[in-house]
């Protein structure tokens, strides 16, 4: 046998058979390849590979920082702490303040006046405060000073000052009251915990995606490195098929089985090649890295392969006691919650609503006190002279204002009643409408999200079963390799039988990388669903 396919005979053997060989065969191997555990040379190769290596981790940092997804959310988080702050500020204590200056000259026809032209300047201050209260209470204090002078003979009191200080209160008894006055607010903190929740959510998300990108292109490395291997050895079985074709041995039938299958490993391969660069450009998209011209990101770690790390996550079927475990996941799934919340914020808009289609029926009232004071001033009439005694300054005025010397107060009743109330009543249907799609979509959101668990359960449960299955596989093509190599060496089939088992090894080889990519994705899809993993628990991402 030339010494050409001795090699690749023996290439073949170590690559692709190292996996389950029987001792007979081992002992052909050099003693330096017995202790290689199984898939070390195939992992080898993919080390190999050029490109830039990125852990999970690594990409899923960089996908967090930089995705659309999560910079929306947060941005909607943001919209959402700032629309709390709006509301929250109308309840905010407010204060005033306002000075107004007045001059006025007017014409007298008055013998008593002391001028044709009566002149007065006034000189108007007001401050205060006012708020309104949670169930629509509204109150303001403010005190409110004049000063007016004039060259009036008859004012007693020159400069003159007036203080008023009162309380007004106003409180709706049926358009307006409570949950109508706080429902915007209580409306809005409903929505921030939904942003909240939504916001962790699309972090959970961008990581299951990025998990989900990073393992794809795990698998596309592995079957490009299975294919590559496969397409290698069948160059080899075709170069020792025309040899054997020269010397007599076989018929050229089996070179042309051989030139085909050697053209469709090639087109194999060159597909594999598109599927790892797409694979690659995918992971690059996420993560915004950006390879060396040419180059193609490369995955460090491997998928796990222990499925129980979810507590109280069922180990056997998907019977009677997966059931516990899904109702809670779903109870308990952020978007699930996000879409209570909503629901929440559409009741109290309702609540509000009911409230505003009433006539308005107000409570109002007063109280408070009016000073008096200023310089008193000699006024002749007459044959009388006159001098008032309310003589002193502003202050003196302030403080029989503030202390009810001459108190006033007032209550009453103010009714409101629109002809119809068609706007009260409107707004109040089409809130209620708004909420009813609202429980409807929370309905669908939450059935949705319960298929979603099982499924990834049901995959997290079979990722064991799967794995071994596809590894029984993959030892059983090695082994169908193995036998067809000693048949082969001893003319008893033919090269197209050898490289149509070595393309059977290729799907098998496909088939594992599929399982542990499903595997590992199911992982992902349920730690997405799942609140922190543990459903019982808070478990909540900051």
């Amino acid at each position: 046998m030339p010494h050409a396919f001795r090699s690749g005979v023996f290439a073949l053997a170590v690559v692709l058979l190292c996996v389950g060989a029987p001792v007979s065969v081992r002992a052909q191997i050099p003693s330096e390849l017995l202790d290689t555990p199984p898939d070390s040379l195939l992992a080898d190769f993919i080390r190999s590979m050029p490109g830039e290596g990125l852990a999970l981790e690594g990409a899923v940092e960089r996908a967090l920082e930089q995705s659309p997804e999560a910079r929306a959310a947060r941005a909607r988080l943001e919209e959402a702490i700032g629309r709390v702050r709006r509301e929250k500020g109308t309840f905010d204590p407010e204060i005033f303040a306002g000075i107004e200056l007045r001059d006025d000259e007017t014409p007298s026809a008055s013998v008593f006046a002391g001028a044709d032209i009566l002149e007065s300047q006034t000189t108007t201050t007001s401050v205060g405060a006012r708020t309104r209260l949670t169930l629509g209470t509204e109150l303001e204090a403010r005190v409110q000073s004049e000063k007016s002078e004039s060259n009036n003979a008859l004012a007693s009191l020159d400069p003159q000052y007036v203080t008023t200080g009162q309380i007004d209160v106003r409180q709706p008894l049926l358009r307006g009251f409570g949950p109508a006055t706080r429902g915007a607010l209580s409306a809005a903190e409903h929505q921030l915990e939904a942003e909240r929740l939504r916001e962790q959510q699309s972090r959970r998300a961008v990581r299951a995606e990025t998990e989900r990108a990073y393992w794809e292109l795990h698998a596309a490395e592995r079957d490009f490195a299975v294919q590559q291997l496969v397409s290698e050895q069948a160059d080899l079985v075709l170069e020792q098929a025309r040899l054997r074709a020269e010397a007599g041995i076989i018929g050229p039938n089996q070179v042309a089985n051989a030139r085909v299958f050697v053209s469709q490993q090639r087109l194999a391969l060159l597909d594999r090649e598109e599927a790892l660069g797409a694979a690659s450009d995918r992971l690059v998209e996420l993560t915004g890295l950006r390879p060396t011209a040419g180059r193609n990101l490369r995955t460090l770690d491997s998928p796990p392969s222990d499925q129980d790390v979810f507590r109280g996550v069922p180990t056997t079927g998907m019977g009677t006691e997966a059931e516990p475990f899904v109702e809670q996941a779903v109870q308990y799934n952020l978007e699930v919650r996000a879409a209570q919340h909503d629901l929440y914020a559409f009741e109290e808009l309702v609540s509000a609503a009911k409230w505003d289609a009433l006539p308005q029926l107000d409570l109002v009232g007063s109280i408070g006190g009016n000073g008096l004071s200023g310089t008193g001033q000699t006024v002749i009439f007459g044959a009388d002279t006159l001098r008032t005694s309310a003589d002193g300054g502003a202050g003196d005025a302030l403080r029989q204002s503030l202390g009810l010397d001459h108190p006033v107060w007032s209550i009453g009743l103010e009714l409101n009643i629109p002809l119809g109330l068609r706007e009260g009543r409107g707004a109040r249907d089409e809130r209620r409408a708004a909420a009813t799609q609202q429980a409807e979509t929370a309905r669908q959101i939450q059935l949705a999200k319960e298929s979603e668990v099982r499924d990834a359960l049901r995959r997290l449960l079979h990722g064991q079963e799967r794995l071994e299955l596809a590894r029984e596989g993959v030892d059983a093509a090695s082994e169908q390799i193995r036998i067809g190599l000693i048949e082969f060496e001893n003319g008893r089939t033919t090269a197209f039988e050898l490289v149509r088992l070595g393309a059977d090894f290729a799907v098998s080889q496909q088939e594992l990388s599929r399982a542990l990519v499903r595997t590992a994705t199911a992982r992902a899809d349920l730690e997405r669903l799942v609140d922190g993993l543990n459903p019982a628990g808070s478990g909540e991402d900051e």
